[in-house]
């Protein structure tokens, strides 16, 4: 957990308490992530954001029920067919599920990690958490080819138009770095103001309504809650999907995550 999540957690009794420094970004350059059947459908599906979802099982089990959008690709086929991924370097989410004990998906999520994706995620409970979950599935033929057209998400900025707001620092807009005060400590953008994700909802009289608000954290996952969360409460507001680095003189580093 982070180091403000440790303080907390202490606060609350906890006395067993790890802190992973290097964050999420370096987590998945060489693990996998775990995400709920429910989290694929309303994070993924529902918003229609482009992803890579892969079934490991053999095709005779997988014709029998798959999920919507997946292709197939048997475990024990999946390193020689690598080549069949997008290119590493479009960053794909891929979401990879099995049967209900996981092993396969954890061994398919390995060897993709191992060749260098870093948005891998094994959905918990395979095909049986998501029937446990009350999800339809299809039968039949599944895709062998994978199509992967990457997108902007709702209320997401590009890059480019980020580095020029910074660059310019336009009087009608704040820069709302959400990341914790541990990190943001470090160094920030010149010209943001620090409000963690956490807070937001606790400090809304300290955004300003009357400018637009763009959120960035480490890795765009926190300012894309953020920005829920205000476009919610009626903010005009967008978020940075980036892995954002920043050193003490307030100069930063961008990249897709």
């Amino acid at each position: 957990m982070s180091p403000s999540s440790a303080g907390r957690a202490e606060k609350l009794g906890y006395t067993n308490i790890k802190v992973y420094h290097d964050g999420l970004p370096e987590w998945t350059k060489k693990n996998s992530m775990v995400l709920t059947p429910q989290f694929l459908k309303v994070a993924f599906m529902d918003k229609d954001i482009p992803h890579v979802l892969v079934d490991v099982r053999s095709g005779e089990n997988a014709k029998k029920g798959f999920i919507k959008g997946a292709v197939t690709m048997p475990v024990a086929e999946l390193a020689a067919s690598i080549v069949k991924f997008p290119p590493k370097e479009k960053k794909p989410p891929i979401i990879i599920y099995d049967q209900n004990d996981g092993s396969d998906g954890k061994s398919a999520a390995r060897a993709l990690t191992a060749a260098g994706y870093t948005s891998v995620s094994v959905l918990t409970g395979g095909i049986d958490g998501w029937l446990k979950a009350g999800l339809p599935v299809q039968t039949g033929s599944l895709e062998t080819n994978i199509v992967y057209v990457p997108k902007l998400r709702p209320g997401e900025m590009a890059i480019d138009d980020f580095k020029k707001i910074v660059a310019g620092a336009p009087a009608d807009m704040l820069i709302l770095d959400v990341r914790n005060r541990d990190e943001s400590g470090a160094g920030m953008i010149k010209g943001a103001k620090n409000i963690p994700d956490e807070d937001i909802l606790d400090r809304l009289a300290e955004i300003p309504k009357d400018k637009k608000i763009i959120t960035y954290c480490s890795t765009g996952v926190r300012a894309e809650m953020a920005y829920h969360k205000l476009k919610e409460k009626g903010y005009a507001v967008q978020f940075v999907n980036a892995k954002v680095e920043i050193n003490g003189d307030g100069k930063y580093t961008i990249e897709r995550p």
